[in-house]
């Protein structure tokens, strides 16, 4: 089930899990596509590959919220973007302790950009063939990650995901990287094909 919205200039989409009951808590993903999803068609971003393998799952609990990058990277409506992440924490169905950010390509180096400028705001990460300032991951030193990139991938380099997760390790934080073989930049399509990873993102609570 879908509901599309708009804060400020920017649309998202809803999508609520089964069952979903209005007044309880739930985890919730806010999730950040990559640029094949840009655009002011916020129905067309129901298609993207998240929702697509997601809805397979039986008893998937997460409401996700999806925004729409109408300019060219996320960087562009980096405030109202951070806003955006105020607003959902407020939202009734909100567990505010199970707020995960999960992002691919362009949308993997703004949940990287995100956990560094909101450290205490997620109870974990999940960029996708992404990258950062990793002379700036001390600030995710207490932030789960768990990154994943293909290692056939030239569109973003696979050194990117390496280089911001061992800075994370080295400041003592707690990252992983799956790296996979005989993948090229798609490789959310096998991060999203992992039950186990969301299975995951349930274990950890701000």
């Amino acid at each position: 089930m879908f509901s599309y919205e708009r804060f400020e200039n920017m649309q998202y989409l809803i999508r609520y899990p089964k069952g979903y009951r209005a007044g309880e808590k739930y985890p919730v993903i806010l999730l950040l596509h990559g640029s094949g999803s840009r655009g002011t068609d916020i129905r067309a971003l129901a298609h993207n590959d998240y929702f697509a393998i997601t809805q397979r799952y039986e008893d998937f609990p997460f409401v996700t919220v999806a925004p729409q990058c109408h300019e060219n990277t996320w960087f562009d409506l980096w405030e109202t973007l951070t806003r955006l992440t105020g607003e959902i924490l407020d939202m009734d169905f909100c567990d505010v302790s199970r707020f995960y950010a999960v992002g691919m390509s362009m949308g993997g180096y703004a949940v990287w950009q995100l956990g560094m400028s909101l450290p205490y705001r997620f109870a974990a990460l999940v960029p996708i063939c992404g990258g950062g300032m990793y002379w700036n991951a001390e600030r995710l030193r207490h932030t789960p990650i768990r990154a994943f990139h293909g290692e056939d991938d030239t569109l973003v380099l696979p050194a990117e995901s390496i280089r911001m997760v061992e800075a994370v390790n080295a400041s003592g934080g707690h990252a992983v990287l799956t790296l996979y073989a005989e993948c090229g930049h798609a490789s959310w399509r096998r991060a999203f094909s992992e039950r186990a990873l969301f299975d995951w993102l349930l274990t950890n609570h701000r």
